[in-house]
């Protein structure tokens, strides 16, 4: 039986992928996943929590807590996911770092039928899983993070649902301009960047006394790649320019 590390999806067919770039230059092109134990309500019990991020638009796209970490587990929040996303059939790639939860040869079963390129972060590379690692990162350290433990899974689903609300629909993130992960996931944001580009630019005709540069960038980030190559990245550029 094939591994993991044999598995890759283009054109219709699997292929022996190696360590490949991806860059998105919209969203659903390029997804990010991760796992993370929250603490339960006695020491030494946790709840298994799965989040998947758009790169593109660092929208939280799948999240699910459970009580254990299980190969099902990990299948039904990707399915969910992609069926959230409409991206069923459509190209898209998952990436996700070396750990064991993301190479067993049913969940990559799972991506095939979903027509699903998995990805993996290159050997002794810290930081190819950076997306995920931060949203968990702003996860455990926004102020009602229950640091004491989670009374029960139920709890624990209820808080992260009210956190995925905030990051998708209030938090602005410093990444893409300070704009909502949701507004830049339906193309809301150009229109919003274009609006503070313009203010500032009034303001500083206003008052140029009052600037000592340019304005504040507020062109909307083009493109976002995972395991990047610089060839691979001016292409893109021409693409999206």
């Amino acid at each position: 039986m094939r591994s993991w590390r044999d598995w890759s999806w283009a054109d219709g067919n699997f292929w022996d992928s190696g360590v490949q770039p991806h860059t998105a230059i919209a969203p659903n092109q390029v997804w990010s996943w991760d796992c993370t134990w929250l603490p339960g309500p006695a020491k030494g019990t946790y709840y298994y929590l799965v989040m998947i991020l758009d790169i593109f638009s660092r929208k939280v796209v799948g999240w699910e807590a459970f009580l254990g970490e299980s190969a099902a587990n990990s299948r039904r929040v990707i399915e969910r996911a992609v069926l959230a996303e409409n991206m069923v059939g459509q190209p898209l790639v998952l990436h996700a770092d070396n750990g064991s939860p993301f190479k067993g040869v049913t969940l990559l079963e799972k991506l095939r039928d979903l027509q699903i390129q998995p990805s993996f972060s290159r050997p002794r590379v810290s930081n190819d899983n950076a997306f995920s690692e931060a949203l968990f990162r702003t996860c455990k350290y926004v102020p009602n993070y229950p640091v004491s433990g989670f009374a029960d899974l139920s709890a624990a689903q209820r808080w992260v649902h009210g956190f995925v609300q905030w990051y998708n629909y209030e938090h602005r993130h410093s990444a893409i301009r300070f704009v909502t992960p949701m507004q830049r996931h339906t193309g809301e944001d150009k229109a919003i960047l274009a609006k503070r580009h313009a203010l500032n630019l009034a303001a500083r005709a206003a008052h140029p006394e009052r600037w000592s540069g340019d304005t504040r960038n507020w062109h909307p980030v083009t493109l976002v790649s995972l395991n990047p190559e610089r060839r691979v990245v001016r292409e893109v550029e021409k693409i999206a320019a």
